[in-house]
């Protein structure tokens, strides 16, 4: 079966991208000299992970799940960050953690000696209170964020005992501009305690794969960090940059509304339950059928098949009237798409396609009545 053939609505994965993607990270890795970790919060697609086992088999995770899925299914490092570990699930971290870095101070008096005694290398999370991104849900560096111990706190409390590791994480689909300004601030915040550590997490963010990132300017930023630190392991977590531009998610209209001279295109997929994103930061995805507005060219909003009044997005311009039964291609729908994506409304979920390199298409997952009636028992 060809995709073309196959119902809608689904998530496809191009393999060919997928591997273009993962053979720049592994470059930039190798350039520079340091780790690139894929962060599951990102993708947890498993079943493409064969292919990323080719390049990689580290990762980051953030909660018990995540972690136990990468100790399964890539086996490499485990580095773990969670904001808060209890009594309960710390056992079951440190089964699998080889990095396992602390939030704030008070967590680390709590559990740091159950760590090192496991043999877990323990990290701490610092903020280096450098805001570099607009879009305020997703900076972690606003005042007054939850995440990280700040230069002045760290100083009061005087450094903690142990700590092998430190970790920061200031950007969101950013620039290596982006990070130049956040490293200076974190170099200049904690640059004296570098020395007694042997790591350094940057955090994700990194959007290397993105048509027009600088990775020569990454690559000599952390050549020349490692030059002025030179006993430092640097690791780098992007989540977005593996699977940038892999996948699509393809729909069918079925059915055109007009109302006060606003025509909606409902389609059979739905961006509260399948593109979250498009909704929460909010962004307009690219549609492959779609062309620059122009005047007389007819415009549509996308509706999505739920009752949710705000399940919509839009405008876009086609070169055509759109049709019952037409086709959409709303592009870039793997990273951060995937993994947040809800049964609310009972709405069917999209199947999950792999289109191989070899020209085949594979069928990862269908889902189906029972998948809903067991997640909400």
């Amino acid at each position: 079966m060809t995709p073309q053939d196959f119902p809608t609505p689904y998530y496809i994965v191009y393999e060919e991208r997928l591997r273009r993607n993962l053979s720049l990270i592994t470059d930039v890795e190798r350039r520079a000299g340091v780790r690139i970790i894929m962060a599951f919060k990102a993708n947890a697609l498993w079943r493409t992970f064969p292919i990323i086992r080719e390049y990689n088999r580290d990762f980051t995770a953030s909660s018990l799940n995540e972690l136990r899925l990468g100790a399964e299914e890539l086996g490499g490092e485990a580095h773990v960050y969670c904001p808060v570990y209890t009594p309960q699930t710390l056992p079951e971290f440190l089964r699998y953690a080889t990095h396992l870095t602390f939030n704030s101070l008070s967590q680390y008096e709590k559990h740091g000696r159950a760590v090192i005694e496991a043999g877990v290398s323990p990290g701490l999370r610092v903020n280096p209170q450098c805001s570099v991104i607009d879009t305020e849900i997703y900076n972690p560096a606003l005042p007054g964020s939850r995440f990280g111990v700040t230069a002045e706190q760290l100083a009061q409390a005087g450094w903690p005992e142990g700590i092998e590791g430190l970790h920061f994480h200031a950007l969101c689909e950013s620039s290596s501009y982006d990070l130049e300004k956040v490293l200076a601030a974190f170099e200049e915040q904690f640059g004296a305690y570098l020395d007694r550590v042997k790591w350094v997490n940057m955090g994700g963010g990194h959007l290397m794969t993105r048509e027009g990132y600088d990775t020569d300017h990454l690559v000599k930023l952390l050549t020349d960090f490692r030059a002025r630190h030179p006993h430092l392991q640097v690791v780098l977590e992007p989540g977005s940059a593996w699977t940038w531009r892999t996948g699509d998610l393809i729909t069918t209209v079925l059915d055109v509304v007009d109302n006060q001279g606003i025509r909606t295109a409902i389609i059979d997929a739905s961006f509260a339950c399948h593109m979250p994103d498009c909704l929460e930061m909010p962004y307009q995805p690219a549609i492959t059928e779609a062309v620059t507005p122009a005047e007389g060219l007819p415009q549509y909003r996308l509706g999505g098949n739920s009752c949710l009044s705000g399940d919509y997005v839009g405008f876009w311009s086609f070169p055509r009237e759109l049709r019952e039964g037409d086709r959409l291609t709303l592009e870039d729908m793997n990273h951060y798409t995937t993994v947040k994506t809800t049964m609310f409304n009972g709405i069917q979920h999209p199947a999950i396609l792999l289109a191989r390199a070899d020209g085949t298409t594979t069928l990862l997952r269908a889902y189906d009545y029972a998948d809903y009636k067991s997640r909400m028992d």
